[in-house]
């Protein structure tokens, strides 16, 4: 029973990591990488499609992407969506495919990305920490309905915070190189 709220916890814990991850990989860095534009909802016959179901999203130079609609007479419609993202980046459009160069960031740009970033590692603490409190408030009630003992409750949760520990010290450490990436000229 324990085990079961313990394995229900860990993988709601890891799903909170990789949402985090998902998240960050649209922050920009210094370098291009297709992550950047692929969620960018693009306006398809009627209905807001991703861009990575649109186009082919590669990097030909560090500092740029290219991007090809399957279907040539989406280029207006994606170079509408890209000007109209935060990304703050002027599409090229030579009537085949798009081209986003990538200007170098200022320090001052990077700095809040970096605070962007710390925004968001709080956000997947604070989700690590409520399925915690959650997990912790099923042990109680464990307790008191009789089905586990005081001593099976208080090592269950002792279990609980070791993984908790070792999921924030992954947060924490993806955090870091995140801003690694980031703070590199």
């Amino acid at each position: 029973m324990i085990k079961d709220l313990l394995k229900e916890s860990e993988s709601r814990m890891r799903s909170a990591i990789s949402v985090l991850e998902h998240d960050l990989s649209g922050i920009r860095t210094g370098r291009a990488h297709p992550g950047l534009v692929e969620k960018i909802h693009v306006e398809y016959y009627g209905s807001d499609t991703p861009l990575m179901q649109l186009a082919s999203i590669s990097v030909p130079e560090p500092r740029s992407l290219l991007i090809k609609p399957f279907d040539k007479s989406t280029l207006k419609a994606v170079e509408k969506a890209i000007l109209a993202s935060d990304l703050g980046l002027t599409p090229n459009n030579d009537g085949q495919a798009i081209r986003l160069n990538l200007p170098v960031l200022t320090e001052e740009r990077r700095r809040d990305l970096v605070k962007m970033v710390h925004h968001r590692l709080e956000e997947s603490r604070v989700a690590v920490r409520n399925v915690r409190r959650d997990s912790m408030k099923d042990l109680k009630e464990f307790e008191t309905e009789k089905m586990v003992s005081e001593d099976e409750r208080k090592r269950g949760e002792e279990d609980l915070q070791r993984m908790v520990d070792k999921v924030v010290a992954e947060i924490e450490s993806i955090g870091r190189r995140k801003e690694q990436e980031i703070m590199e000229v």
